[in-house]
């Protein structure tokens, strides 16, 4: 099977951060969102990658990705020139699937745990399609499943105003090739958009098996400055293990599980984790709070900060009290 990674979004809802970068290179403690996708996506089997990009941000993300072979790995780029829904990028993508059968992530969606589970009930069920549901208490803003008893779905509805069940759709899909079939029948929606759910409806009108399955851990949609402090918040509670690579003096003191990166100082400093510090830092009379990282580069001075976002190359001197904010690469704040 292939791998299909969406990753050609513009991120609206996420500016300043996105005009700098795109959606899918901005870093959950320190680390850019789709590395962790592509890392979950290789850990699951999968080798063979397609990431669609768009034309304004493609370059960007085959610069920071490239061929894959850091997960040993075979990267390819789809481009799609207009943002004409998910079923869309399928559809221009067909030359890349050909005739496998496939999964399809959404590149800011990023869940805990393994896909292995997820890939061995479609391999031995067998439907058409098997989707990711999560239990959750806004479904209009998501598409929304319906199911029988067995699983099986029964109706899908995209973003419905009055929603039939709490079970949203995660963003992670398993598809034959028969999902291509269905999108050749399937008409843009109302935003003009190919959608996938109309697509995975049209395999449910012409008889086609559908299952899914409901992820019982985290499930973590960066769309907004919120949402990604959120995220930062729960991916340093579950992933940083104490990993100090950097100079620390005799007056800093560091209490639970803190990472350090290559070439930074720190120094007459409290460090309380979980906490992720990037490498070439200088952290100097400053308190660190729990769940916050620390970008590349980033300079802190006299000053106190927790449950934040602090990216690559910020200045951030004589300021206390910083908490739940995501500073962009080379903000400064100074007094």
């Amino acid at each position: 099977m292939k791998a299909l990674v969406l990753a050609a979004g513009e991120g609206t809802r996420l500016k300043p951060f996105t005009e700098t970068r795109p959606k899918p290179l901005i870093p959950i403690a320190n680390k850019p969102i789709l590395f962790r996708i592509l890392e979950q996506v290789t850990e699951a089997g999968f080798d063979d990658i397609g990431i669609v990009i768009s034309p304004k941000t493609g370059a960007a993300i085959a610069k920071a990705v490239g061929d894959g072979s850091r997960w040993n790995a075979r990267i390819s780029y789809i481009t799609q020139p207009v943002a004409g829904g998910l079923a869309h990028a399928v559809k221009i993508s067909r030359d890349f699937l050909g005739y496998s059968s496939f999964i399809m992530f959404l590149g800011d969606n990023l869940i805990e745990g393994s896909l292995k589970g997820f890939v061995a009930e479609f391999n031995t069920s067998q439907p058409e399609a098997l989707i990711l549901l999560k239990d959750v208490p806004n479904p209009s803003a998501f598409g929304v499943a319906e199911l029988d008893a067995r699983g099986c779905v029964v109706n899908l509805e995209e973003k419905p105003e009055t929603p039939k069940t709490n079970l949203a759709l995660v963003g992670i899909y398993l598809f034959t090739p028969e999902i291509h079939r269905a999108i050749s029948r399937t008409r843009p929606s109302w935003r003009n958009e190919l959608e996938i759910t109309d697509a995975i409806q049209e395999l449910l009108n012409s008889g086609k098996e559908i299952r899914s399955q409901v992820h019982q851990g985290w499930w973590l949609d960066i769309g907004n400055k919120e949402a990604l402090i959120y995220a930062n918040r729960v991916i340093l509670e579950n992933h940083v293990i104490p990993d100090i690579q950097g100079e620390i003096d005799s007056k800093t003191r560091i209490t639970g599980r803190v990472e350090v990166g290559r070439g930074t100082r720190i120094e007459n400093s409290l460090i309380n984790g979980p906490v992720s510090i990037a490498e070439d830092c200088r952290i100097t009379n400053s308190s660190i709070g729990p769940f916050t990282s620390i970008g590349a580069g980033t300079e802190l001075e006299n000053s106190s900060i927790e449950q934040s976002v602090i990216m690559e190359k910020c200045r951030i001197r004589n300021t206390k009290g910083l908490a739940d904010i995501a500073l962009d690469r080379g903000a400064c704040l100074i007094k």
